[in-house]
């Protein structure tokens, strides 16, 4: 199995080596104010793809950090397990309540 990832790996390398060799024509990319910047085909690429990690990476830092808070609060206010005498076989458990948690979705 590792040999097998390890080959799916170099074919992903080489595929996008391949690419890269495939795309050396220079591209220009036009900004604001007359700027514009030219570069190969494949840093342009490299760049958009980037740079669109990033901005995803920071829109969910906002989320992530709200579920961190509340996750810590709940586990403050949630006493450590005492060491309960084990339950008879004979008493069924109950069903199990997670707490309300409000959920906040996208924009």
């Amino acid at each position: 199995m590792r040999y097998l990832l390890w080959l799916l790996k170099a074919a992903i390398f080489f595929t996008l080596f391949a690419f890269a060799l495939n795309n050396q024509h220079d591209a220009t990319v036009y900004f604001f104010f007359g700027t514009s910047w030219r570069a190969p085909l494949v840093l342009v690429v490299l760049a958009a793809f980037t740079g669109g990690m990033v901005v995803g990476a920071l829109g969910m830092l906002p989320g992530w950090w709200r579920h961190r808070r509340a996750a810590a609060q709940q586990s403050a206010l949630t006493p450590p397990p005492a060491n309960a005498p084990a339950a008879s076989p004979a008493a069924a458990p109950g069903p199990a309540v997670e707490p309300m948690i409000p959920r906040q979705h996208g924009l």
